[in-house]
């Protein structure tokens, strides 16, 4: 089976025109995909939450649900029961080193593995699209820094937010420079792309000028830095 993955710069959360999510959604192995909103990163936010089902709850190409683990409702099995009949899990923004610690704490990474291999597509936002690599940058302790920490679905690192925080560009440049992360991929909000079985297959965008990078050392103490070629979408 063929695992799939999408890292997202936008989505229901932060943008309007529904661009990301219905060109995700077209990548669903169904018509009609089951839809899972996972916003363990932000705490299980009940707004996160309800920003979800407003969005994605109208609509008829998609049935969609949350899954908090903060609250838990589910047990060992019923949770299994649940993720592994998801075509598509979406994964929320928020603190990655704290996603990670809690879908360990409940198993849900070894679910996840286990849907991806299945044929499950998997994405998200920010932290959501860190936790798929085997490292990230990011700003969950505070100052950015690196992550050498994820479920490695996705070989190498992976960097949100490229273009529009501050620091993010040469923090993680220096990063992988140092070696402290491995090459991965840098995205820019308003940029998505999908990776069938850890390799790029399709990257595009909402906004003209947003890119995904290609980051890895240049042998010199430096990096090299290739944007990717990328579709722009547009409505209808």
């Amino acid at each position: 089976m063929t695992g799939r993955l999408i890292l997202l710069g936008g989505g229901f959360s932060t943008d309007d025109d529904g661009l990301l999510d219905d060109w995700t959604l077209a990548h669903a192995r169904v018509r009609r995909p089951r839809v899972c909103f996972l916003p363990t990163a932000s705490g299980d936010a009940e707004a996160y939450a309800e920003r979800f089902r407003a969005c994605f709850g109208p609509r008829t190409d998609c049935e969609p649900s949350v899954l908090p683990l903060f609250r838990r409702e589910l047990d060992d099995s019923a949770l299994r029961d649940h993720l592994l009949a998801q075509d598509v899990v979406y994964v929320g923004g928020g603190n990655t080193a704290n996603l990670l610690a809690v879908w360990r704490a409940h198993g849900v990474d070894r679910l996840l593995r286990e849907a991806y291999a299945g044929g499950t597509l998997l994405c998200g936002i920010s932290a959501g699209a860190n936790c798929w690599a085997e490292g990230s940058h990011t700003d969950s302790f505070g100052p950015l820094t690196h992550l050498p920490d994820g479920l490695g679905l996705l070989p190498g690192s992976v960097c949100p937010h490229y273009d529009s925080e501050p620091g993010r560009r040469p923090s993680y440049r220096q990063a992988v420079a140092r070696g402290r992360l491995p090459a991965g991929w840098a995205l820019d909000d308003g940029a998505a792309a999908l990776f069938t079985d850890g390799v790029l297959t399709e990257t595009v965008s909402r906004v003209p000028g947003a890119r995904l990078y290609r980051v890895s050392p240049d042998g010199s103490g430096g990096v090299r830095e290739r944007p990717e070629p990328s579709r722009l979408l547009t409505p209808g």
